[in-house]
């Protein structure tokens, strides 16, 4: 929670005033059973009117005073829970943006989305309540204590006892359930991660007939947050009966003996009913102070799992100074390079050894989980090699600045991801600038100008989240096209052609063929025939690279490469 609070800076004068106008009210609200008793002592007693009157109208002025500084207070503490808040979010989700791969796969998605959204609404209330109520409740208890002495010292000793004891509840209580709300919360996101899960899909959950052991599953997880939740609040609900019972006996021994004193003279009956609103004031603010507590327990909770993020530090650092590059080296040559994943078993990827010449196109095939992902995340340095070294016209990626570095690259992911907005918006995600001629040229050679042109808008058509309102084949074609929008030096094509037609898939690597000649072209591809026409490809089982050479040398010398080439043209073995 400290290192939360940096973000308070900015919001100093409000957390100041706040908690000053609260005390200002707490202070007028002291005042009020002394009123009350000059009213019964002198008023009532004497049956002066005008003197009632008086202290009535004074009793309404303090009230209005009050209540102008509570919402004085209420003001400035929200703009600085909200304010921090927001300034906290911002830097988190800053900070989320600068982890690498290996931390986000690490974390999970559901966990990083209650930080930002449950967590952070739990520090925000959290934070509200201790600005208006921090100070004023222990003020007003150890203020009506004090005022309490100043009436009677011995009838204020029922005062000395209590509070302890109350204390002793309250915190009590917050120390027992501070570990259990950080059991719900994690129990929170784990109701979160089977939600997004199956929301996400729905489609597949339907096609499978599994609805209903999802319903069950569901119902598992939540009746365990549920049964978390009521423990935890069963913990928190004895606070309220115990701290009654406590004023309520208080209140009882009070009475009892104030009565004795105001027969013996000792106190006036004005001055017994000021220490019993005294008590009642203590009561009120108890039960605040409780619902407090249980606000800041959970609210703290959340602070620290927030705070965990931030102590979460990338694994990549990246250089700040631009890198001088090699003009005659190549493009891009893989040094020993193997990957191991964290927390894995075993490597991904090992021992691969090959360079790529400026303008090639390369075609990388391989069974399912052979690395051939893994391999062409390394360029982009999505992933750091384990060992061995991965260079870009001759300078280790890792030297680069992530600017330098990914301005070079186009890369088209295996899942094709729209954002909402326009069709024109998402291609400039390639390149912000891009004129409308530039983004109908990418359209063209990606093979998506024919359908764009003809939805209502053209390239100012809206897309739904996610690309939802669109076909696979057409969800890939646009990704392919924000890639090439950005005219790179190296286009990355991760089997984004998998949802396309093989005519369609022709067309496009005929078109890509005929871009600017210095584009190095990598194309992962699970079809043999998207990639027998490259000048160099590789193949890789089990991470590592079997065979590297034209369609025609695999063929004669690479068996991994023949099985998988004769499985997809069992003609051709025949033949």
């Amino acid at each position: 929670m400290k290192k939360l609070l940096v973000y308070m800076k900015d919001y100093k004068k409000e957390s100041i005033l706040g908690p000053l106008f609260k005390l200002l009210e707490a202070s007028f609200e002291l005042l009020v059973p002394l009123v009350v008793s000059a009213i019964i002592d002198v008023g009532i007693a004497n049956r002066d009117v005008p003197y009632i009157v008086c202290m009535v109208l004074l009793m309404v002025a303090l009230g209005v005073i009050g209540l102008v500084c509570s919402i004085t207070a209420q003001y400035f503490a929200a703009k600085a829970a909200v304010g921090f808040t927001a300034k906290v979010r911002s830097a988190l989700f800053a900070h989320i943006q600068s982890l690498s791969y290996t931390e986000m796969d690490t974390m999970g998605t559901s966990t990083l989305i209650t930080r930002m959204t449950s967590d952070m609404n739990q520090v925000q209330n959290g934070v509200n309540l201790v600005l208006r109520l921090f100070l004023r409740s222990p003020f007003i208890v150890f203020g009506a204590m004090i005022m309490a002495f100043t009436i009677d010292v011995k009838s204020a000793m029922v005062f000395v006892v209590t509070i302890p004891a109350l204390s002793v509840v309250v915190f009590g209580v917050m120390l027992i359930s501070m570990p259990l709300y950080k059991k719900v919360q994690a129990g929170l996101d784990r109701v979160l991660r089977r939600t997004r899960e199956n929301l996400s899909g729905v489609r597949v959950i339907r096609a499978f007939n599994k609805e209903e052991s999802e319903i069950q599953q569901f119902d598992e997880e939540n009746r365990q947050l549920t049964k978390m939740q009521m423990f935890v609040g069963r913990i928190s609900a004895l606070m309220n009966p115990i701290t009654y019972v406590i004023i309520n006996v208080a209140t009882l021994v009070l009475i009892w003996t104030g009565a004795w004193q105001v027969e013996g003279g000792i106190l006036t009956q004005g001055q017994v009913v000021a220490l019993v609103n005294y008590m009642s004031q203590i009561l009120v603010e108890l039960i605040k102070l409780a619902n407090l507590v249980i606000t800041v327990t959970k609210a703290w909770a959340c602070a620290n799992r927030i705070e965990s993020i931030f102590d979460q530090q990338s694994s990549m650092q990246y250089p700040k100074q631009s890198v001088q590059e090699d003009p005659i080296a190549d493009v891009i040559t893989f040094e020993n390079v193997g990957l191991t994943y964290k927390n894995a078993g075993a490597e991904s990827l090992s021992n691969l050894n090959f360079s790529i010449h400026r303008g090639q196109t390369v075609g990388i095939i391989g069974g399912t989980g052979a690395g051939k992902t893994s391999l062409v995340n390394l360029i982009p340095r999505f992933y750091d090699a384990s060992q061995g070294r991965v260079l870009v016209n001759g300078v280790d990626v890792r030297e680069y600045p992530q600017d330098q570095l990914r301005d070079k690259i186009g890369i088209v992911p295996q899942k094709a991801v729209l954002f909402g907005g326009s069709i024109a918006d998402n291609l400039r995600w390639g390149k912000e600038d891009a004129t409308r001629e530039e983004l109908m040229d990418a359209l063209r050679i990606s093979q998506a100008e024919e359908f764009v042109e003809k939805r209502e808008g053209g390239i100012d058509a809206m897309v739904a989240q996610n690309g939802k309102n669109l076909s696979g084949g057409q969800r890939q074609r646009l990704t392919i096209a924000r890639a090439l929008v950005r005219k790179p030096e190296i286009l990355i094509l991760d089997d984004s052609a998998s949802a396309l037609d093989y005519a369609t898939d022709a067309k496009l690597r005929k078109a890509i063929r005929q871009m600017d000649p210095s584009v190095t072209v990598l194309i992962v591809s699970q079809r043999a025939a998207s990639i027998q026409y490259a000048d160099q490809i590789i193949v890789l089982d089990d991470g590592e690279a079997v065979g590297i050479g034209t369609h025609q040398e695999l063929l004669q010398n690479c068996p991994v490469y023949q099985e998988i080439y004769y499985s997809q043209f069992p003609k051709e073995v025949q033949a």
